[in-house]
């Protein structure tokens, strides 16, 4: 009888401690990574862009908050946000706080559901049902989302929400697309639809959820680098095994970091955070990334 208890037992103290792991220690160890993409023409000079995703500040992240601010000793040449920056309707003086170095260096953005409307209440089992979104148990509060584009683009960033634009980084011109929330629907690529112009030394989509018939168009149309966020990585994964979900239409093997899109780039951040609701992470550490572009050969 006390051998048949010891192993119930067990199994329930080493979830315990996998609970404490994920949501004490490992949703706060936040990671720098870096990779390179090979975009640029011959000759150039490399560009360092400093990918940015799904922070969901709530202003009482201040270990994130000041791990963000100290991002700009990277001295990057651009910076990519791919949205969900907060989740609190007093968010926006810590996110510009986290942002204000960076937002003296040229930059990007796309905003997330989460930018629009704080996360409610979800039963997270849903998400691992093909298809699902899961099921919100209340209405969502609006965030100050305008407020927040408004912030950026007086500083210089360009708004890329069903847009198009282009910047002078380092000396390059590069071009940009991009699309609005593809998993609230609304992204809108008729709006940015055509070839990229030849004229630019690099050509870079942006969009928060890397959803396959955006990321199609965007390939279609010329761009040879794409960047997205969305997924958290899977935020729960299974070592060995990789993330349980994507929480859209890519595949799990592109859930984060770098992969071939056709004949295009992929990156995917795993991002900085996660749900108030869904406050862990597992085997999927929180991270920026910075991303060299460098001459393709």
């Amino acid at each position: 009888m006390r051998a048949s208890r010891a192993v119930p037992l067990g199994v329930l103290g080493a979830g315990a401690a996998c609970f404490a792991y994920a949501t004490l220690v490992e949703r706060n160890s936040f990671r720098l990574r870096r990779c390179e993409i090979p975009v640029l023409p011959a000759g150039a000079r490399p560009l360092k862009v400093l990918h940015l995703s799904d922070a969901h500040l709530t202003p009482d992240q201040l270990r994130k908050i000041e791990w963000m601010h100290d991002l700009a000793e990277l001295e990057p040449d651009l910076v990519v946000n791919t949205g969900d920056s907060i989740s609190h309707p007093e968010a926006l003086p810590a996110y510009l706080y986290a942002v204000a170095p960076l937002l003296d260096v040229p930059g990007v953005f796309v905003l997330g559901s989460n930018d629009r409307y704080a996360p409610v209440a979800k039963n997270p089992l849903r998400y691992l049902l093909p298809g699902d979104k899961g099921v919100e148990l209340k209405r969502p509060q609006s965030l100050p989302w305008r407020e927040l584009s408004e912030a950026m683009t007086a500083r210089g960033w360009l708004d890329l929400d069903n847009r198009r634009g282009r910047l002078e980084v380092g000396g390059l011109t590069v071009e940009f697309g991009g699309v609005d929330d593809s998993h609230i629907d609304l992204d809108r690529y008729d709006d940015i639809a055509g070839a990229v112009d030849p004229a630019a030394d690099a050509h870079l989509g942006v969009l928060h959820s890397p959803e396959p018939r955006v990321l199609d168009r965007f390939v279609a149309d010329g761009y040879t680098a794409m960047f997205a966020g969305h997924t958290h990585g899977g935020q729960v994964c299974v070592p060995g095994y990789g993330a349980l979900v994507t929480n859209c239409g890519i595949d799990r093997a592109r859930v984060k970091g770098l992969s071939r899109y056709g004949n295009a780039w992929l990156h995917v951040s795993a991002g900085l955070g996660t749900s108030p609701y869904a406050p862990f992470r597992f085997a999927c550490p929180p991270e920026a990334t910075l991303v060299t572009l460098v001459p393709h050969t």
